[in-house]
């Protein structure tokens, strides 16, 4: 059919170049015979041209049409023969599949932001403290230094069911002292260094049910507090004694259902709190849900239960019985008679917009946990109360203050009543780059906090804090 319909366009062609001939010829030798000799030459070199272009775009459509049609015979005036692969036909079906393919990739690196992250900070503790640290901080962790918070990378393609791409994937990257913190503490990962620099990697997919179950599986921040890691999305520089308290990370797997606009359940099975690696068979689990009951509130429940104790010993360091057994070359040794006891945490948040420029939050948490099944329980109760303020678009106040009751030192280690008061003065230089300056006071009904004098505590701490943010996006909607 294909072929047909070039022949036809082929003889429509030749026979429009007839008809347009035929009347300048006529034209050319009708004139009078008055014209000169010179004009009738004009004419008839002019004439000879058109014909010339037109017989050349005749053999143009030949050479089309041969090429539509590899099967018939060639023209005589074809081009040399080329190679019997570059005459077969193309495979329409592969042609589709290639380009559905190219579409699907563009599509994908469309989809894909790129966030760029660098968190600097200059902070002064007014104790004066022996080896400039300043105790019970997440983050700004040095006082009298110029001190890198922490540098990301992020990347990440979020599902779009309606684009029809069910699947995605984060990777977050970081470096920095922020890193010691979250991902360094040997005691809750047998093998730290191997996974220090992947803050989050999880791959995400929505399973066709109802309206449809969000399935994330691999290492995420917790969502267990109301304080998160990036410094750009709190209120705050400096985190509350919850954030630093509460689980960073999980390795497993979590669910997400929303039932509607204002009611969604979360479901989680995990390695235990900070592990990578779990240190014993126990996998902790979370029940929890997100409320919505108008657009200006949000307010999460979470109920989490885990088994913290670990039922084997890793010998990173040397110092292993001979012919100990080695799990990719570090040799550990399983523990006897390992203690079971429970932790469970009950925590829960709500953050409430009441105007356009004024955000209030709380966070409320009790935290008990057992060496062994039987044993007296260690207790961790209080919250905090949260308040900022835009007064313009460059310029926001904020505060935060807390309690937090630590029965057995699961916290700080000693049993104490901590409270602290920050207030945070927020200026946004530019798109993308954020200053903040903030005082905080630490309190203790014990002394705790290091002073200038080897062994001399405090039952407080102040410091001054100056923190500049950078933020680089990919995606206008993802920068500030």
């Amino acid at each position: 059919m294909k072929r047909s319909f070039s022949k036809f366009k082929l003889l429509s062609m030749m026979a429009l170049v007839v008809a347009f001939i035929g009347p300048i010829r006529y034209y050319a030798w009708a004139q009078p015979a008055s014209s000169s000799p010179q004009e009738r030459d004009d004419e008839l070199r002019q004439l000879r041209e058109l014909v010339l272009k037109l017989q050349s775009r005749v053999e143009q459509l030949e050479a089309q049409q041969q090429r539509n049609s590899p099967n018939d015979p060639p023209a005589p005036a074809s081009p040399p023969a080329s190679t019997s692969q570059d005459n077969a036909p193309a495979d329409p079906h592969s042609s589709s599949a290639d380009v559905a393919t190219e579409d699907q990739i563009a599509g994908f690196l469309r989809a894909t932001t790129i966030d760029l992250g660098l968190d600097v900070y200059y902070g002064y503790n007014f104790n004066y403290p022996i080896g400039r640290a300043n105790r019970l901080r997440a983050y700004d962790v040095s006082s009298d230094a110029f001190s890198l918070n922490q540098a990301s990378v992020i990347f990440k393609a979020d599902p779009d069911v309606a684009a029809g791409r069910r699947f995605g994937v984060r990777l977050d990257l970081q470096f920095g002292q922020a890193t010691s913190t979250l991902q360094g503490n040997p005691g809750n990962e047998p093998r730290p260094d191997v996974y220090r620099d992947i803050y989050q990697a999880y791959g995400t997919y929505v399973v066709p049910v109802g309206a449809g179950l969000t399935v994330d599986v691999g290492k995420w921040a917790s969502s267990l507090g109301i304080e998160g890691n990036y410094s750009k999305d709190q209120i705050n520089y400096s985190r509350s004694y919850w954030f630093n308290f509460l689980p960073f990370y999980h390795m497993g797997a979590r669910t997400n259902y929303k039932f509607n606009d204002k009611i969604a359940f979360n479901y989680w099975a995990v390695n235990g709190t900070q592990q990578v690696e779990p240190f014993n068979g126990f996998k902790d689990q979370l029940l929890g849900f997100v409320l919505t009951p108008r657009k200006s509130i949000n307010w999460t429940l979470n109920y989490y239960l885990g088994q913290e104790h670990p039922d084997v010993v890793f010998f990173t360091n040397g110092g292993a019985p001979p012919n100990a057994p080695t799990q990719q070359n570090v040799p550990f040794l399983p523990i006897t008679n390992a203690p079971s006891g429970k932790l469970h945490i009950f925590d829960t948040y709500m953050t409430w917009q009441s105007t356009p420029k004024l955000t209030l939050a709380w966070e409320g948490d009790y935290v008990i946990e057992r060496l062994q099944q039987n044993s007296p329980p260690a207790h961790t109760a209080g919250g905090a109360v949260y308040g900022r303020y835009q007064v313009t678009p460059k310029v926001g106040l904020g505060g935060r203050t807390e309690y937090l009751s630590d029965r057995g030192g699961l916290f700080s280690g000693k049993t104490q009543a901590l409270k602290e008061v920050t207030l945070t003065y927020a200026y946004k230089l530019t798109q993308g780059l954020l200053a903040r300056l903030e005082w905080r006071r630490d309190f203790s009904n014990q002394p705790f906090f290091f002073t200038d004098q080897l062994g001399v505590l405090s039952n407080h701490q102040s410091t001054a804090t100056l923190g500049l943010v950078w933020w680089w996006s990919n995606k206008e909607d993802e920068s500030w």
